[in-house]
């Protein structure tokens, strides 16, 4: 687990809001703020510089897109500061709009479905891997995006394991968790991303990982 974070919550519903205080409390993180509008998330943020955001993405007052909207003015006010958005469904527009508020920052990101928070160590794990800087995207939306077929743009060059590969990079694992995933050492885990990086042509200066998680994440161009 990470060390104790300070955390500002934002989710309209009471119930799934006090579960989620109850669930990061237990696990010895501070909950700053629990807020039900993104003015209130954008107030709290701004005064209180936590250590990660965690937003839903549909809030008063029209719940479409308030606390996305939300997330991308804190990247762009803070652009060290963890996010973590909450959806109640797969929805392909919000991931796009997520990772394109990524540029330029270092700063974790993660996108999961609220049916995740139900398995508290899965949820508490993102929890850290994106406080720590990793980008994290549940792995039902994964399945989904890879479901759709990737028969053209930069991806098509990848074979069937790179592309397995690549996938548990978009959910956050690291070489050591994905090697024990595929039952592989973690030297075939490396070469495989090699590979990837590779043929995907990242720039040497850019964090490759990360590009390579958003490439495949946004699919064919």
């Amino acid at each position: 687990m990470s060390d104790h974070l300070r955390i500002v919550l934002a989710e309209d519903a009471a119930l799934l809001r006090e579960g989620l205080v109850g669930i990061l409390e237990k696990a010895g993180h501070e909950i700053v703020a629990a807020v039900t509008d993104a003015d209130a998330l954008l107030v709290y943020t701004d005064n209180h510089r936590p250590d990660l955001v965690i937003t839903d993405i549909r809030m008063p007052p029209t719940h479409t897109d308030e606390g996305l909207r939300a997330a991308v003015t804190i990247r762009e006010r803070h652009p060290d500061m963890a996010i973590m958005l909450l959806s109640a469904y797969i929805a392909e527009a919000y991931v796009a709009d997520l990772l394109d508020s990524t540029a330029g920052s270092h700063a974790g990101i993660g996108y999961l479905l609220k049916d995740r928070v139900g398995h508290v160590r899965d949820f508490l794990d993102s929890v850290d891997r994106v406080a720590g800087g990793a980008t994290v995207v549940d792995p039902d939306v994964v399945r989904h995006l890879l479901a759709r077929g990737r028969d053209d743009g930069p991806l098509a060059a990848l074979t069937d394991r790179e592309r397995e590969v690549l996938a548990l990079m978009a959910e956050g694992h690291t070489n050591p968790t994905i090697a024990d995933r595929l039952v592989v050492s973690e030297a075939a885990v490396r070469k495989h991303v090699g590979n990837i990086f590779a043929k995907l042509d990242l720039e040497p200066t850019s964090d490759r990982r990360v590009s390579a998680v958003l490439t495949y994440l946004r699919g064919p161009s």
